[in-house]
């Protein structure tokens, strides 16, 4: 199991870094405000500084926001195994529990935004709202991949090329993290990461450890299907979310295409809603905060967020 590295996640400002245990797991969670809690789930190849501009957002507008690193990411613990989306979703809902509530708003970005899916389903008296960021439902997903072979499947080509053992680690590693950078570039707007926040998720993910269970996350969603665990998680969750969705994407997104995200609703029993956020790419929280969070605390103040 690596050591935490201080100097390269717990980054000065307004909020407060803690590590908090659930299920036997240590995390790592920056955390602003009180109020409400708000739980948000980095996707990759980030870890908790992507939600840094909503930390100052959220805790200002009367919210208690925690922005944690995933498992195998950042300052939290690098355990062997669990990076199942199922495992993932336990960890969120202890952690929720960790953290002295009984439930919380969920917010997932990229493979976070899967999880939170997956803990809608999984762990539903957790979640009291559900906010998706750049992720079709799970169950979608798959559709829009095997319907546009050459739209989201060639769009979603890095994962398949993750499924090689130890190479595609140290290629992610390579040259001071540069894939990292390109990835960061390619799926973005013109003009974004700046330097800092390409620097930091480059330096994070140099971290011992970091590299094989980031890509963890991608092998088990493709070396699953066939497997019985993954045929359970498949009919599991075509069972209908219950919780108001705020469904949030980026009108330019090249990873994950705006045409494979719609139709998430049709998973959703709920109050329902989807925005895309213009000029944006995958990172749609980070590149136009203000358009974003504009659109998220509107839902989040709307007491009948049904479009």
């Amino acid at each position: 199991m690596a050591a935490r590295d201080d100097s390269v996640i717990e980054i000065e400002g307004p909020w407060t870094h803690r590590a908090v245990s659930a299920g036997g797991t240590r995390f790592h969670v920056a955390e602003m405000g009180e109020g409400p809690l708000v739980l948000l789930l980095h996707g990759f190849p980030e870890f908790w500084w992507s939600w840094h501009n909503q930390l100052v957002s959220l805790s200002a507008a009367g919210y208690r926001a925690a922005a944690v690193d995933l498992r195998g990411y950042g300052g939290s613990d690098k355990p062997p195994r669990g990076y199942d989306l199922v495992t993932l979703a336990g960890d969120a809902a202890g952690l929720v529990r960790a953290l002295g509530e009984a439930n919380a708003i969920i917010v997932g970005h990229d493979l976070g935004g899967l999880l939170a899916w997956t803990m809608a389903v999984y762990h539903p008296k957790v979640v009291q709202r559900l906010a998706i960021v750049s992720a079709p439902h799970p169950l979608r997903l798959r559709q829009a991949i095997r319907a546009d072979v050459r739209g989201q499947a060639w769009a979603t080509r890095h994962t398949l090329g993750f499924q090689v053992p130890m190479w595609p680690e140290r290629r992610l590693v390579r040259d001071n993290a540069a894939l990292v950078g390109r990835l960061l570039h390619d799926w973005s707007r013109p003009g974004w990461p700046d330097e800092r926040t390409e620097r930091l998720v480059r330096r994070a993910v140099q971290i011992p450890g970091v590299a094989h269970c980031a890509l963890e996350y991608h092998r088990w969603l493709v070396r699953s299907l066939p497997r019985p665990d993954g045929i359970r998680y498949t009919r599991r969750m075509r069972t209908p979310i219950q919780v108001p969705t705020l469904q949030l994407h980026g009108a330019l997104d090249p990873c994950t295409l705006p045409s494979s995200a719609q139709g998430s609703g049709r998973y959703v029993a709920a109050p329902y809603r989807w925005k895309l956020i213009e000029g944006t790419g995958h990172f749609p929280h980070q590149e136009r905060p203000r358009s974003f969070d504009t659109q998220l605390l509107g839902w989040l103040k709307d007491p009948e967020p049904d479009h």
